[in-house]
């Protein structure tokens, strides 16, 4: 069962286990106990067993339940678990939810009580929360992190889960369809009554500063109209393209299309480059270099689409070619032509442009090159394996770098400016209206990074 913290994992719990056949046993990879509270273990293994093998307590309890066996699961118990199960097409997967409102001012009243669940209600403990907009924040960005993870890992195997909301556990109909759900024969003639909600007043009257909580959910983008939509596919670490210097602790992530040769050249007045780099030669790198610094340079994304262009005039792929005559009315073959005017280079550069935004959105059948995906997503990729430690910008290079030497006590050798050897400069066809196409392909680059408008 996969739940969290105040969504009636308790209830369902105990109304699973009335059921012939089926046998919870609670928290089972909570991080402070094992099953429950004040408990020793849980078939022969204590803590620091299941600590030390989280796979043979799973084991034990598939071998060791008569009938069918499960365990409440919430996004903060032990992660090596949460695979294990998900990803297996012999478990079943319940997934409980809650208005994380109301599990969320539920919970601070638990820890407000130290009342967890209730049984007796004259026992009761009462007492009101205190709204707090940021905790709540991270609170929703953990909750629905965590479904979205289990949301995918049901997709990409193939597999559905039982979904059942907090109201849904006073429905006898629905516990039993989750019953059925669950291949057993039994059914629950009633609901257990074993159980008191705590709380069952309006939201608006468990807390001390309404005015406040609705204030900040008045706020809240319940939809996420905000989110920049990103199609663009992940891209992998690409560890391949990693350069080193040969005679300092420097590892270079470069992002294509962006001033990699002027990198390379500073790198090499270090004493030579290392290339041709896998996970295993990486780590044996990383271990020879103890104090390693790595980064990466960002460019601008007006520069870097035209250097992605004039690559892309230079290489003239007979696919890329058609993809943007056919869409745009522009022949990028011939690149003397092209660069035989302001005008036609412009033009051409336009559709080229217009063509990353359809290409980064999955709207057209060339994939990604590294040249035309967003440095976002680069870096998302770079983090897969190894994250920079530094991110520099292009216009502040000299600068970046000389830090970098610093860190490390090097004396930095100069930077070389390379001088522009394009047919036609970008200052020579910039104008606001390239400006916005490349905004509206590279919009997630604009902003994550933070860039203006192009400047020279």
């Amino acid at each position: 069962m996969f739940a969290e913290m105040r969504t009636g994992s308790n209830l369902l719990e105990t109304n699973l286990n009335a059921l012939e056949g089926v046998t919870c046993h609670g928290e089972a990879f909570n991080p402070h106990f094992i099953g429950y509270p004040n408990r020793d273990g849980l078939f022969g293994m204590d803590l620091a067993a299941r600590e030390r093998d989280p796979g043979e307590l799973l084991r034990l309890m598939k071998a060791e339940t008569p009938g069918l066996p499960g365990f409440r699961y919430f996004h903060d118990h032990d992660a090596r678990v949460c695979d294990l199960v998900l990803f297996d097409p012999a478990c079943a997967k319940i997934i409980l939810t809650r208005n994380p409102l109301e599990s969320y001012v539920s919970w601070k009243i638990a820890q407000a009580t130290n009342q967890w669940k209730l049984t007796n209600a004259k026992n009761l403990k009462t007492a009101k929360a205190t709204f707090d907009a940021e905790e709540f924040a991270a609170h929703v960005e953990e909750v629905q992190g965590f479904q979205r993870r289990l949301m995918h890992g049901l997709q990409t195997s193939g597999q559905t889960a039982f979904y059942i909301d907090y109201e849904d556990l006073q429905d006898l109909d629905v516990l039993n369809g989750l019953a059925a759900f669950l291949g057993v024969e039994a059914r629950l003639a009633a609901l257990d009554g074993t159980l008191k909600k705590q709380n069952p007043e309006d939201v608006a009257d468990k807390v001390t500063n309404p005015e406040e909580m609705a204030a900040a959910l008045a706020g809240t983008d319940w939809f996420n109209l905000g989110r920049t939509p990103n199609f663009e596919p992940r891209r992998g670490p690409n560890i391949v393209s990693l350069v080193a210097a040969r005679e300092a602790p420097l590892l270079f992530l470069p992002i294509k299309a962006g001033p990699e040769r002027q990198v390379l050249d500073w790198l090499a007045q270090l004493g030579g480059v290392e290339r041709g780099f896998d996970q295993r030669k990486l780590r044996l790198w990383k271990k020879d270099h103890p104090l390693h610094r790595s980064f990466t340079v960002l460019r601008h994304p007006v520069a870097r689409a035209k250097a992605a262009f004039d690559e892309a005039l230079d290489r003239a792929k007979p696919d890329l070619r058609q993809v943007i005559r056919r869409s745009w009315g522009v022949d990028i073959g011939d690149a003397d032509a092209i660069r035989a005017t302001d005008t036609a280079y412009r033009t051409a550069f336009l559709a080229f442009v217009r063509f990353l935004k359809t290409c980064g959105a999955g709207q057209s059948s060339l994939k990604v090159e590294p040249a035309w995906a967003t440095q976002a997503a680069c870096l998302q990729g770079f983090a897969g394996f190894q994250s920079p430690d530094a991110v520099l910008r292009e216009e502040r290079l000299a600068e970046g770098l000389g830090w970098l030497a610093a860190e490390l006590g090097i004396e930095p050798p100069p930077l070389r400016q390379r001088a522009d050897t394009a047919a036609i400069g970008l200052a020579q066809i910039y104008d606001a209206e390239i400006e916005a196409a490349v905004q509206d392909a590279q919009l997630r680059d604009y902003i994550a990074f933070g860039f203006e408008a192009w400047r020279g």
